[in-house]
């Protein structure tokens, strides 16, 4: 399968007019590889191009990796001292004859650090973005990807249930978020998380992106609980939102808005409608209901091996739907200081329309 995909990239390159492109370690790599690599002080950068077999530059302590490719690479290695490591990436550079040529980055990923390297051992070379490019490769899951994934949304979705009946009143956002972590790893888990769980209760379930913190949970609060799990590298993100004890009339009236938002958000996506249709289903709902000042984020983003990657539902975005494609719907209200409502699915599109990976009731529950 990694061959199969080294495979694409290369005719990707020679589609783009790139020579060649540059990757360290990230989902990009991973799904190029199989393997996962560290990122950190020593640098490691896998080069790619096209009829050549790739270069990967790694410090000789994991030297061993290059063994375990599914293809074969030139492994070029370098000791502990970095006044050497130039050496290593102009060895590389040479090797593919890079210099002077265009080689494509991604620019979210590619540190610095890296670049540094790369550019003294390829000091004539442009270096443009190659994003749209590697996008186009991981934007399509194949079934084990998506099964994958419908992995990880079964795992969070059981590591919330065990959470739920441990919620009470006095409890800090805080301890609830230490304890849902505590339940991902138990229930299979990948070690590293896709993103730390948010946890927001009352005023700050209006933060979209609220960290958690000691502020105790108290009656009348929503709770807004977004989390995920990564399975075999690949991700799931799904929010609901919860009452502790009893609820004004309004926020249960707003819970209510948001869950049809994301029905009709879920509803909208198949082959060939623009990402932007699901942007504005979901967010005709909620300006309908006169809160539309109060969702103040796209509809959704892609999801697979990052937590945000391609496609984006927003109401600008043309980009047409297509069998494979996974994204979230995760319609929102929030009122500043006083309670937000957050509902999110994780999404596949099929041939025939989208099929939702999540179906933890979305109905509001009452906990504390």
């Amino acid at each position: 399968m990694t061959l199969a995909r080294l495979e694409s990239l290369t005719a990707s390159l020679l589609r783009s007019k790139l020579d060649a492109v540059v990757l360290n370690p990230g989902p990009t790599l991973t799904y190029l590889t199989g393997q996962q690599f560290h990122l950190m002080e020593r640098p490691v950068v896998l080069f790619v191009a096209p009829g050549k077999d790739p270069v990967l530059v790694l410090p000789e302590l994991e030297a061993l990796k290059a063994d375990q490719l599914p293809y074969k690479v030139q492994a070029v290695t370098y000791g502990e001292t970095p006044s050497e490591w130039d050496d290593a990436f102009r060895k590389a550079a040479q090797v593919l004859g890079l210099d002077g040529k265009q080689i494509g980055v991604e620019p979210r990923q590619l540190r610095l650090l890296e670049f540094r390297y790369v550019k003294a051992g390829a000091p004539e070379a442009e270096f443009p973005d190659a994003s749209e490019t590697l996008a186009q490769l991981r934007l399509r899951k194949d079934k084990a990807e998506v099964d994958a994934m419908r992995h990880a949304v079964k795992i969070a979705q059981d590591s919330l249930e065990a959470v739920i009946p441990l919620i009470k009143i006095g409890m800090t956002e805080r301890d609830l978020a230490n304890e849902l972590v505590i339940q991902l790893f138990k229930h299979g888990s990948d070690p590293e998380l896709p993103f730390p769980p948010i946890v927001s209760s009352g005023p700050n379930s209006a933060n979209p992106h609220a960290s958690p913190s000691d502020r105790t949970l108290q009656a009348g609060d929503m709770l807004v609980v977004d989390w995920g799990a990564a399975y075999q590298h690949y991700i799931s993100d799904l929010t609901r939102t919860f009452a502790v004890g009893k609820v004004d009339a309004e926020f249960q009236k707003i819970h209510n808005i948001v869950q049809e938002a994301n029905a009709a958000g879920r509803a909208a996506g198949k082959p060939g409608v623009p990402c932007s249709a699901v942007d504005i289903a979901a967010r005709e709902v909620i300006e309908k209901s006169g809160y539309g000042k109060y969702f103040n984020h796209r509809t959704g983003h892609g999801i697979g091996m990052e937590a945000h990657e391609d496609p984006y539902m927003r109401g600008d975005n043309l980009q047409l739907l297509e069998t494979g494609m996974a994204y979230t719907v995760e319609p929102g209200i929030y009122l500043s200081n006083r309670n937000g409502v957050r509902i999110e699915d994780n999404m596949v599109v099929t041939e025939n329309g989208a099929e939702s990976l999540s179906d933890m009731p979305r109905d509001i529950k009452e906990v504390g």
